[in-house]
């Protein structure tokens, strides 16, 4: 290949040239005259980090000659090359063989440019070996501040801007044992005037002035400690540098070590003063002094509260006891005459303490609420929520009683005895703020917002912002204390007054009583829910709604998650109650998905109902008719005893009369049958037990006559048709009983006698079985006849019965024919 001498590029490198290498091989940077991006790409890495290294030498020779007040004006590649030489052969003569720096140049006028290359120039290795070399020369901050000083009187501009950049330099190296120095009560003023000569900045700042001048160090209480003084003015200035003269030049790691200076130096402030028995002694008993004027009390409410606010640097064990120790001094007595006090800014001090101890431990502030006598800390924090302290800290008093009565943060005792408190002294107090703050039903929604409150004639500015506060408390109250503030809500109507604040013009305060009434409702609460129902308290929800119109807002949105919410939950009685309610004002929304879902609801409830009453009609008419014969036999059963007796005798005489007329041939037959009508006994039989049964004594044979079976049939069917009707159907269920019995006797009787009469009962036995047999039929004709005189279901229990008689004494009859020297038959 050719050789050619002609320049492919040619560019000039300043200081307002930005360039950069690229994977080692690529080196880029912009133009801007050009206005464009240049780069240069190298085949080898070892040539693009030759003249990358030569690029970052000329332009680091540019910045020392405009540092040292030397030409800045664009030269020959030439002269930088040999400037950057001569740096280079003095900066060797300060590093040994191995390329580690030895130490630094003298502290010189004309070797400020070298320290500065030495500084900024080095890596992690050699800054850490700089600040090293710093720290032990003694004579280094000295020099360079006379220098700084000589530099000031002559007003050269160019070296005080070179030491600036120099002593930012040296804090950027955030070395703790720098800063030590540096930030000593010697040199920390000096090191501060070297900063007020920033060259970006044209005008030159006044800061040594304002530290002298305007900062004034009050004390509240004498601090006889030097130790501690000189701790605290360390901790202001090292705020002063950090927050206001290097605010844009300090990188993180730097920030960082000073907000560690100035935590471990108010933790040790703090240590030191609470170890001071006196100290804190002497505080509580200048704040409790009558004679104290209003300017020193409001110094010492302010340095309690930064002394409160500073031991959030203490461990956690330190900051529990250290609060421990300022509530048994009576900590809580100072805030209370505080939170008396018309200056706003000590008001806002001792809510911030308050908060303080809250966040540290609540029990403490719970423990004094409960053993003060009247409970007027508590008080003061109710009333100080809905006053006008301006500075939002109406939020502050909102932030202290939430945490006060938090039901998860609660343990002990204190429990349940300051939400009681709470609930008896203040919770009304509150609903009636909010009354009282909202337009009465007859008034516009435009009405100003003034309140009578506390009952007294003189109006009150509220709020709205205090008002959504108050309504926030009532939340949170639904939700930690359900039941003490259900009791509430049911006897006081409060939920009726809260949502009066839906007639108020401010949006938000309506969106406010709409999440109140869906916080109420997502308890599930069937007390409450009945409560809603019963005094239409969604009433004022639903005029809003309607009176928002088709607005798409927070209040739309919050009125149709409320329905959603009901429909979701399936809370029946709710359903029910709103689209009865209000189905014609909800007309003209049913464009809305959830308007068109909870009228489906609705009707789902009215079908699922309609099928549950018609399957239960027929049960209902069995259940009335089985009612219905339970009574009529109660009625029977209650019925005196002597009626039934008396009634049983007479039917017993006409049946005996009859029998003494017919004078029969078969004696035996004729005792045995003659004998039923006249058991007189058997029918006022009282219980079960058939262990007291006697049978009729033995009569003569007599001759027995069908017709006489007859007879006595037509006898029984008489008594079981009774002459009046209002005990007919529960006189033959007991007669269904006793029939048995007798029929049971019957029979008994019948197998003794046969067996007494062995050769008199086989030759009547066709007789026996005749008359068993007439009898059978004639019980079912009379059962025929009576059952067209009877109700319904007596007739059929009736005359189940009677064919049951019927059979067993066939039965029985022709059972006895055949039996010889056997057991009687029992039927069980």
């Amino acid at each position: 290949m050719k050789k050619t001498t002609k320049h492919c590029l040619s560019t000039i490198l300043h200081l307002k040239i930005s360039t950069e290498s690229k994977k080692e091989t690529i080196i880029s940077w912009r133009d801007p005259e050009a206005a464009t991006e240049l780069a240069l790409s190298f085949q080898e890495a070892a040539g693009c980090s030759y003249i990358w290294d030569n690029i970052c030498d000329i332009q680091r020779n540019l910045q020392f000659s405009n540092l040292g007040g030397l030409e800045v004006c664009p030269r020959p590649a030439s002269e930088h090359l040999e400037a950057s030489r001569v740096l280079h052969s003095h900066d060797e003569s300060f590093r040994s063989v191995n390329g580690e720096l030895r130490e630094l140049p003298p502290v010189d006028l004309s070797n400020l440019p070298l320290i500065l290359k030495t500084i900024l120039e080095g890596g992690i290795t050699d800054q850490m070996r700089v600040a090293e070399l710093i720290t032990q020369d003694r004579d280094f901050f000295p020099k360079l501040l006379d220098i700084f000083r000589m530099c000031e009187d002559l007003e050269n501009l160019d070296d005080l801007h070179m030491i600036f950049k120099l002593v930012r330099g040296i804090i950027l190296l955030n070395s703790p044992s720098i800063f030590d120095k540096i930030f000593s009560d010697e040199l920390i003023l000096d090191i501060i005037g070297a900063l007020e000569y920033d060259p970006e900045v044209a005008k030159v700042q006044k800061h040594r002035i304002f530290l002298k001048d305007h900062v004034v160090f009050k004390e509240a209480i004498p601090i006889k400690n030097i130790s501690v003084v000189s701790r605290i003015h360390q901790t202001y200035r090292i705020g002063y540098l950090k927050d206001v003269i290097l605010p844009r030049i300090l990188d993180d790691a730097t920030l960082a070590s000073l907000n560690t200076m100035i935590h471990t130096n108010n933790a040790a402030v703090i240590s030191l003063l609470k170890d001071d028995a006196c100290f804190i002694q002497d505080l509580f008993s200048r704040m409790r002094s009558p004679n104290i004027s209003m300017e020193l009390k409001r110094e010492l409410v302010l340095f309690l509260h930064e002394f409160c606010t500073l031991s959030k640097s203490l461990p956690l064990v330190q900051q529990l006891r250290l609060f421990r120790d300022l509530s048994g001094e009576g900590v809580f007595e100072i805030v209370s005459d505080v939170l008396q006090s018309q200056d706003r800014k000590i008001v806002s001090a001792g809510t911030d303490i308050v908060i303080l101890f809250l966040n540290q431990d609540p029990n403490l502030l719970r423990s004094y609420i409960v053993q003060q006598e009247g409970n007027s800390l508590l008080g003061l924090l109710v009333k100080g929520m809905v006053t006008d302290f301006g500075e939002q800290m109406h939020c502050q008093f909102l932030e202290i009683l939430r945490i006060l009565m938090d039901s998860f943060t609660m343990s002990g005792a204190h429990r349940d005895v300051i939400i009681e408190i709470f609930y008896e002294r203040h919770l009304d107090y509150l609903v009636d703020v909010i009354a009282s703050s909202c337009p009465s039903r007859s008034a516009t929604r435009t009405s100003p917002n003034s309140a009578v409150v506390g009952g007294n004639t003189e109006e009150h500015r509220i709020k709205p912002e205090i008002l959504l506060n108050v309504c926030e408390l009532l939340c949170f109250c639904v939700v930690h204390h359900p039941y003490r503030i259900k009791c509430n809500f049911l006897m006081n109507n409060a939920i009726e007054k809260i949502l009066t604040m839906t007639r108020r013009s401010e949006k938000f305060l309506v969106v406010a009583a709409v999440r109140f009434m869906r916080t109420i409702i997502s308890r599930n609460d069937e007390h409450l829910i009945r409560h809603v129902v019963k005094f239409n308290l969604l009433k004022p929800i639903i005029d809003a709604f309607v009176e928002n119109g088709d607005r798409y807002n927070m209040l739309q949105s919050g009125v149709l998650e409320l329905l959603e919410h009901i429909r979701k939950e399936n809370l029946k009685p709710l359903v029910i109650y709103v689209t009865e309610s209000f189905s014609d004002q909800l007309m003209k929304f049913e464009h809305f998905g959830s308007i068109q879902a909870f009228k489906l609801k609705y009707q789902q409830y009215l079908e699922s109902a309609d099928m549950k009453l018609s399957a239960s009609v027929p049960d209902m008419r069995k259940k009335a008719e089985g009612r219905g014969l339970e009574k009529e036999e109660e009625d029977y059963f209650n019925e005196s005893d002597e009626e039934d007796s008396v009634r049983r005798t007479k039917h017993a005489h006409g049946e005996h009369n009859e029998e003494s007329k017919d004078d029969v041939a078969n004696g035996s037959e004729t005792d045995d049958i003659s004998s039923r009508p006249k058991s007189g006994g058997l029918v006022d039989y009282a219980d079960d037990d058939d262990g007291d049964f006697n049978p009729p004594p033995k009569e003569p044979d007599r001759p027995v006559d069908d017709d006489e079976l007859l007879t006595i049939s037509t006898v029984k069917r008489k008594l079981v048709n009774p002459g009046d009707g209002k005990h007919a159907d529960g006189e033959v269920r007991k007669r269904q009983k006793i029939e048995t019995r007798i029929t049971c006797a019957k029979i008994s009787a019948l197998t003794n006698l046969a067996s007494k009469h062995k050769d008199t009962l086989a030759s009547s036995s066709p007789s026996c079985e005749a008359n068993g047999v007439l009898g059978e039929h004639a019980t079912h004709s009379d059962e025929h006849q009576h059952s067209t005189d009877t109700a319904e279901t007596s007739r059929q229990v009736g005359g189940d019965c009677i064919k049951a008689m019927g059979s067993l004494s066939s039965e029985k009859a022709v059972n006895t024919t055949k039996t010889n020297d056997s057991e009687p038959y029992s039927v069980r």
